[in-house]
């Protein structure tokens, strides 16, 4: 009788009821709160100009004979190509500086087991809480001592100033996760130190490595501070900050074309994301356990 009564509780637990009311309507509300951004955020960019401010005749939630007019506007009327490739450019190659210098310094620091270890690393992570605002103060004086003021080079070298304390602090973290009785076989081996990072260590930090490049890409890519304040011409600037100053003029937003801008430049972060989040579930499949 109690094995019945058990089982009679269990089912009410597992009830379809509760089911929807605990599972699927919080995640239908999340998925909700996190798509109608960039749906709001669609229809805008192809809703012809009278329908954008008119809701008495048309729905704010919905459009009436889309228009590619503000696509066409964006794309060959003003910079916005060479604010992508911008944005490009700089992305890759401070998420590029950043990881080789992740790597390296999450190493030396969980595998050298040098004195004092364990206090860098807290301090490499806590350099990550200092916020931008005020660093790109003495940025910014040194970047127009060192004359690369206004060019992409003044942000692919200040952007692993916040990319390489977070990273390294990541690895760090998935570095002590691999046995360290591999490195070992392998010093008994005759490897180098040069032999095991890139042969042994590095093969099995896949997914660590892929979290920290996906967190310094997007981040690279969609920052604003720096961007704004090391670059005026409006060639050399990023999406991010070209979309806001040239599109804004006064009191006069151009939505439909904010909207595309904005829609356009998130599109290459949502596609590489998606892809790197499918390898990134695959290769933990494959992680060392101990």
């Amino acid at each position: 009788m109690a094995d019945e009564d058990n089982v009679g509780g269990i089912e009410q637990f597992e009830s379809p009821a509760r089911r929807w009311l605990t599972v699927y309507l919080p995640l239908a509300v999340f998925v909700f709160v996190l798509l109608f951004p960039f749906y709001w955020m669609a229809i805008t960019a192809v809703k012809p100009d009278n329908q954008l401010t008119d809701y008495k005749n048309y729905s704010p939630f919905w459009v009436v004979g889309p228009t590619l007019d503000h696509m066409r506007y964006l794309l060959f009327e003003t910079t916005y190509p060479r604010w992508m490739l911008n944005t490009v450019i700089v992305s890759v190659a401070s998420t590029a500086i950043s990881l080789v210098a992740s790597v390296l310094a999450a190493y030396a620091i969980e595998r050298l087991r040098f004195r004092g270890s364990r206090v860098t690393g807290l301090m490499i992570f806590l350099a990550y809480l200092v916020p931008p605002s005020i660093l790109f103060i003495p940025l910014a004086f040194i970047v127009f001592q060192v004359g690369i003021f206004d060019t992409r080079l003044a942000l692919i070298l200040t952007y692993p100033t916040f990319l390489i304390p977070f990273c390294t602090w990541l690895l760090m973290g998935y570095f002590r996760s691999i046995p360290y009785e591999l490195e070992e076989s392998a010093l008994v081996d005759g490897a180098s130190r040069w032999q095991i990072l890139t042969k042994v260590v590095l093969p099995l930090a896949v997914p660590g490595l892929i979290s920290a490049g996906i967190f310094a890409f997007t981040l690279s890519w969609n920052e604003f501070i720096y961007a704004l304040t090391f670059i005026s011409s409006s060639e050399n600037k990023t999406v991010p900050v070209g979309v806001l100053t040239e599109l804004v003029r006064g009191d006069i937003y151009e939505w439909g074309a904010l909207m595309s801008g904005a829609l356009l430049g998130s599109l290459p972060v949502v596609i590489l994301y998606s892809f790197f989040v499918d390898y990134y579930v695959s290769s933990m499949t494959g992680a060392v356990k101990e």
